[in-house]
């Protein structure tokens, strides 16, 4: 049997999507790098009668060029078999919320944010990869070790806290569900109980294999992004300029945004979802290098769709003098500038950002949840076999929903506070991450070196810096 015909009934007989990952392709890929080592040492040996002969016959260039090609293809196949856990829940990081976020920001001071990206960027790659990395080695969510380590009531008021976040978090999801549809001229009353009930739908019945086909489907639509910002014709001399040079201030409203932009970009509930994820697909320690990649790759790309909304609002709005009260205000306002087919990219990305938000926002607080009391949890489990899990999921689909049906709502104050809010509280989350992650009793020979440790304490540092200035701003008026 030829390894193709080998390979797809592996396909087959596949039940789980984790198990075909770690076993199957993998027993694919050694064997097929040990024939191309194999036939590289035949080939390079002059004892070799095989190698004289097929040296003779002037066939050696097309076997070692099959070898690289098959190495080559089945290693691409093993990423892409990785691809997932962190490319998600980065590019979930690009809600309604961070869309709304980086347009204000765009929209309020031009180009001059943009610096923030950079910092954030490598603090986001870090931090998540310490996430995944806790995962891969221990097999346990972040909720379970900080009950393991810290007792059950440092947990309880930790998950108290993340999860008051959380819902309003998920509240600013259908918020900006309703406010994408609301462009189109479709009523929140419809488009929000019918979003609800798809991103349960798919949740509840879907198995992890599918339930994570479907979100990166959603998460190729954030290049929509890229599109409109080059359709509004920005200035990228002085947008490249005020990437790569810092510009500061005390001004309150300029550190509210600065601590909003870091809050919507490293938030507490990516590292719980992406460290229970990681969990659930199955990998561990000899398949976590590829882990990395999507880790990185995921974090990369967030933070690119983010530089280009920050620019696209920057070249329209600001250039104008306009002010936007949500995230659906910002593709209405790049009409006049950048056309209509911008504005209309600009509204399809608000909506899949919302629609996948919606979806992983309540599961990661469930896994939360779940994890930090002890019951059972997982998208591959059936409703029957972790029904608080399911059943937690749903409370939070329906109260989000709910809470932005009501009418007369201040939507955009809720979303601005829960993106402060996962400022304040990301200094709290990355010390039990960092203290977790440095035990060698937890992680053995893979805990943090000087450079990760150097760069997630000072990220929690400069939060807890910006926190306390925003504040004393606060209370002198």
């Amino acid at each position: 049997m030829g390894i193709g015909s080998a390979c797809s009934g592996m396909f087959l007989k596949a039940k789980r999507y984790r198990k075909f990952i770690l076993h199957n392709l993998l027993r694919i890929a050694d064997p097929l790098y040990s024939q191309w080592r194999r036939m590289r040492r035949e080939h390079t040996n002059p004892k070799s009668g095989s190698s004289k002969s097929a040296g003779s016959k002037g066939t050696k260039p097309p076997v070692r060029r099959a070898a690289n090609f098959s190495r080559i293809k089945y290693r691409f196949l093993a990423i892409l078999s990785i691809l997932g856990p962190g490319f998600i829940t980065a590019n979930v990081d690009n809600d309604p919320g961070g869309i709304f976020t980086y347009s204000q920001a765009g929209a309020k001071y031009g180009y001059m944010l943009l610096w923030t990206l950079i910092p954030t960027t490598i603090a986001l790659i870090v931090i998540q990869e310490m996430a995944a990395r806790m995962g891969a080695i221990t097999g346990k969510g972040l909720s379970d070790l900080i009950r393991e380590e810290f007792g059950l009531r440092a947990t309880f008021v930790t998950l108290a806290i993340v999860g008051v976040a959380d819902f309003g978090n998920i509240t600013s999801e259908f918020a900006g569900l309703a406010s994408a549809f609301q462009i189109f001229g479709i009523s929140k009353y419809i488009s929000v109980p019918l979003g609800a009930t798809l991103v349960w739908t798919v949740i509840v019945f879907g198995r992890y294999k599918i339930v994570e086909r479907i979100l990166l489907l959603f998460s190729l639509i954030y290049f929509t992004y890229p599109v409109s910002a080059f359709l509004a014709k920005p200035d990228w001399k002085d947008a490249l300029q005020n990437t790569l040079i810092p510009q500061g201030s005390w001004d309150s409203s300029y550190i509210l945004i600065v601590v909003a932009l870091v809050g919507t970009t490293i938030t507490p509930w990516m590292q719980f979802y992406l460290q229970a994820s990681v969990v659930e697909k199955g990998v561990d320690r000899r398949h976590y290098g590829l882990m990395r990649w999507d880790v990185i790759t995921g974090c990369i790309v967030t933070n690119i769709v983010a530089f280009f909304i920050v620019v696209a609002c920057a070249a329209t709005i600001h250039k104008t003098g306009g002010e936007i009260n949500n995230a659906a205000d910002a593709a209405l306002a790049l009409k006049p500038f950048a056309g209509q087919f911008a504005s209309a990219l600009f509204a399809v990305g608000l909506a899949n950002a919302s629609l996948l938000a919606a979806a992983i926002l309540p599961l990661a607080t469930a896994y939360n949840v779940c994890e930090g009391l002890g019951f059972e949890s997982g998208v591959e489990r059936r409703f029957s076999e972790a029904p608080i899990f399911y059943w937690l999921y749903t409370f939070l689909i329906v109260g989000g929903a709910g809470v932005v049906l009501i009418p007369g709502l201040p939507l955009l104050r809720v979303i601005l506070i829960s993106q402060v809010a996962n400022g304040v509280l990301l200094p709290f989350v990355l010390f039990y991450m960092l203290t977790l992650i440095n035990r060698k009793r937890i992680m053995q020979d893979f805990t943090n070196n000087i450079w990760q440790n150097t760069i997630a304490w000072s990220t929690a540092i400069i939060m807890v810096g910006l926190t306390v200035v925003l504040l004393w701003n606060g209370v002198r008026g």
